[in-house]
């Protein structure tokens, strides 16, 4: 409802733009969309999150190791560690391409030879987007199921008409 519309009807614009969402009343446009967010993320969040925040995690460079050269990231990760003992092989030549979080800030790949360090290092990478997808996903699903719920004035363009709905 534009501005004139609200003239015409008699009703207070604060009241105009009001919404219920479940046991919610009262809702401005802003308290809608973040009673959708809300509910979308809880929907979406289950045993994969918590795999990709361990994975994440496991691949950070917590534990002590020997001395290393200079450029080369301090530490060494769990999940570097397991997966050297459980993919214990290596090719002949360096084929398979890492980053660490040094390399990484760089752009900068190390090639290895090592199955086991190749996992270990891409491991945090893995965790990363698995999480980005997870967010790009909730905040999809959080728009459409606003826009099906507001206002066509209170809807979020999305710039993409036809792909979102």
């Amino acid at each position: 409802m534009n501005e004139y519309e609200r003239q015409i009807a008699d009703v207070p614009p604060e009241r105009a733009t009001r919404y219920t969402y479940g046991e919610r009343k009262n809702l401005t446009p802003q308290g809608l969309f973040f009673c959708v967010m809300v509910e979308e993320a809880v929907k979406a969040l289950d045993i994969q999150q918590i795999g990709s925040v361990v994975a994440i995690l496991a691949g950070q460079p917590f534990l002590p190791t020997r001395g290393k050269f200079g450029d080369a990231t301090k530490g060494t990760s769990i999940a570097s560690r397991v997966s050297r003992a459980l993919f214990d092989y290596n090719f002949e030549r360096q084929i398979l391409p890492t980053l660490t979080n040094k390399s990484l800030l760089n752009m900068k790949f190390r090639m290895v030879n090592s199955l086991g360090v190749f996992i270990g290092r891409w491991t945090p990478y893995i965790g990363w987007a698995i999480t980005v997808y997870d967010v790009v996903k909730i905040a999809t699903l959080t728009v459409l199921h606003y826009n099906q719920l507001a206002r066509p004035e209170d809807q979020i363009n999305d710039a993409t008409t036809g792909s979102l709905g």
